[in-house]
């Protein structure tokens, strides 16, 4: 079964940097942990300074990392993930802010291989890092990783800048492309998504109504929504017609909601 396959269903439950409720977000550790309990992963993907595909979500290190504690990276402030090589970020220590247990740095190949090596899907966001790298660049290293590994029907793409997704469909037609909105919805919205030659909407829940929900599935989209916590509201979801909804707490919503 590929991506579109399981979108076919509603109901569907993400889990949001994986199990970042119980774990790191976006290690390892964090998605083994929410392996079994979600339908499908998501993780974020950005760029070393020397254009290695690695796992994080915000574009500064100090949030979830110990780079604030090496005295060699003290004067390297605001610590922009994309101004540290490969190298350097490998150094780093991802999990002790959690838990106070040394977490690796996570590579987009390495979480692709694990969900190729268990047969799990993936939503793989590619952070919008046109102010440093070319759209070009930052769309087809994310897509040399996925061919190489031989996962295009473990995945979707989705990102926040809209000028990748198009990119993607061009370079890789059969992989499934999502578009990320939050603040507002865009004007002429089913025209947008369809420009953008994208499968899914993934919208903010507080800009989720039924009117939305519905006009887009009859457009032939599916409709995803983040980041919902609470099992009550993902029925209302649901109810509507959205199709996932990514979540903080997937194992809990999972129990709650399949109980």
């Amino acid at each position: 079964m590929n991506f579109l396959k399981l979108f076919n269903n509603t109901g569907l439950i993400a889990a949001h940097r994986g199990a970042r409720s119980i774990a790191p977000e976006n290690t390892l550790s964090a998605l083994k942990k929410c392996a079994g309990h979600c339908d499908f992963m998501e993780i974020d993907v950005q760029l070393s300074s020397d254009g290695v595909a690695v796992i994080m979500h915000d574009d500064t290190l100090e949030r979830t990392t110990n780079v604030q504690e090496i005295e060699a990276f003290k004067s390297r402030k605001p610590y922009l993930l994309s101004d540290f090589t490969f190298e350097e970020l490998s150094t780093l220590d991802y999990g002790s802010w959690f838990n106070k247990e040394y977490e690796s740095l996570l590579t987009l190949h390495d979480a692709l291989k694990f969900i190729k090596d268990n047969n799990l899907y993936m939503n793989v966001e590619i952070k919008d890092m046109h102010g440093v790298f070319d759209d070009k660049q930052a769309v087809s290293t994310v897509l040399k990783e996925i061919e190489k590994l031989q996962v295009e029907e473990l995945v979707i793409i989705s990102s926040f800048r809209h000028e990748y997704l198009p990119m993607c469909k061009r370079m890789m037609p059969n992989i499934p492309t999502a578009a990320l909105v939050e603040d507002e919805q865009p004007k002429d919205l089913i025209e947008h998504l369809k420009r953008l030659h994208v499968d899914s909407y993934n919208l903010d829940d507080v800009l989720v109504d039924e009117q939305t929900v519905q006009m887009v599935r009859e457009a032939g989209f599916f409709v995803n929504v983040y980041t919902v916590n609470d099992s009550v509201r993902a029925k209302e979801l649901f109810d509507m017609g959205v199709n996932g909804v990514f979540s903080d707490v997937s194992k809990i919503m999972i129990e709650e909601l399949r109980a």
